[in-house]
């Protein structure tokens, strides 16, 4: 049932730029470690480069799993269902890198998102080379409603100041739950 696509095509893009959610998956290298799925949302957060490479923001949350295992190995996933209409799974699999806010290119990766929410606690920019672009039925996948965006992220954030988020990543962002280092 599930198709390989050579690209990120028109119909592709329309269906993944209409999904609310997306999810992310990494995991460290070897055996050991653990595996880290996060849901991700925010319209403006999320942008289709070109065929082959996407990038989403990253704010500052209770863990940085995804920016440690890209600095390991570089391995990502992420994933699109949709919720509503017909059913169907979009997985985007490739290599990712990120740039943080304290990093020079920060300002130019930001600049690639037309219309984001308020940046002021992105901590990253998360950029993905897609190397394989894959769907699948989706059959299981509830039929739920869209009701609003929440706001708690960027609310929360707002009331930190720039200091406050240095703080965040130095003290709460500094490694993975498996110790691996995040910036």
């Amino acid at each position: 049932m599930g198709k390989v696509y050579p690209e990120i095509d028109g119909r592709l893009r329309d269906f993944i730029v209409a999904q609310p959610l997306f999810f992310v998956a990494t995991a460290p290298s070897g055996a050991e470690g653990h595996i880290n799925v996060s849901p991700k949302g925010m319209r403006g957060t999320f942008v289709i480069l070109d065929a082959h490479r996407v990038a989403y923001l990253d704010y500052h949350g209770s863990g940085a799993e995804t920016i440690a295992h890209l600095r390991d190995n570089g391995r990502i996933t992420l994933m699109f269902c949709a919720f509503d209409g017909p059913p169907k799974i979009v997985r985007l699999h490739g290599r990712g890198s990120s740039v943080a806010v304290t990093e020079d290119a920060f300002a130019d990766r930001l600049a690639e998102f037309p219309a984001p929410p308020d940046v002021h606690a992105v901590r990253a920019v998360i950029t993905v080379e897609v190397e394989r672009v894959s769907d699948s039925c989706g059959y299981a996948v509830p039929l739920m409603d869209f009701r609003a965006e929440r706001d708690l992220l960027l609310t929360s954030h707002s009331r930190r100041s720039t200091d406050d988020l240095v703080d965040y990543r130095a003290t709460r962002n500094a490694a993975s739950i498996d110790g691996l280092p995040v910036f």
